[in-house]
């Protein structure tokens, strides 16, 4: 007994089925930045959105940018194609143009910062894990970021 062998046309469709479907993944969010305590308009905020694993929050080298004119009514940093996982953010209020947080002889920020989570530890940077939130699956993220000296 022969094996019943599929229409051309069944299988033409199935074909075409499995390339609109695509591979599997998860699916990616936005995460939108609220930035507050803006002591006026003059310079840019920065906001960097740091993976698990990165030199958080200082160097921004692998961490995903995002740079907008300052507002003192406050400002959005908006990242679209998050993946799931665990992130944190670091803002900064940069006056002169560089593109850095500045700092004093001490290593002291002179311009204004902030984390999520709103971390401000005394003497020294937060870590990854106070300032860390969770991304799921096609689930937007708001923060609100307040930035101070």
């Amino acid at each position: 007994m022969k094996p019943k062998r599929c229409p051309p046309a069944a299988l033409c469709a199935s074909a075409c089925l499995l390339l609109l479907a695509g591979p599997a993944r998860a699916a990616a969010t936005e995460v939108v930045v609220r930035v507050s305590g803006l002591a006026g308009s003059a310079g840019e905020i920065g906001c960097a959105l740091f993976p698990a694993g990165t030199a958080f929050p200082m160097d921004a080298g692998g961490a995903r940018q995002v740079w907008v004119k300052a507002d003192a009514a406050g400002v959005a940093c908006r990242f679209a194609d998050v993946a799931p996982g665990t992130w944190a953010v670091s803002v900064s209020h940069d006056l002169n143009g560089n593109r850095k947080v500045d700092t004093n002889f001490l290593g002291m920020p002179t311009e204004a910062w902030g984390v999520s989570n709103n971390v401000r530890p005394t003497l020294r940077a937060p870590r990854f894990d106070e300032a860390a939130f969770k991304v799921a699956d096609g689930q937007p993220v708001e923060l609100e970021v307040r930035v101070a000296k």
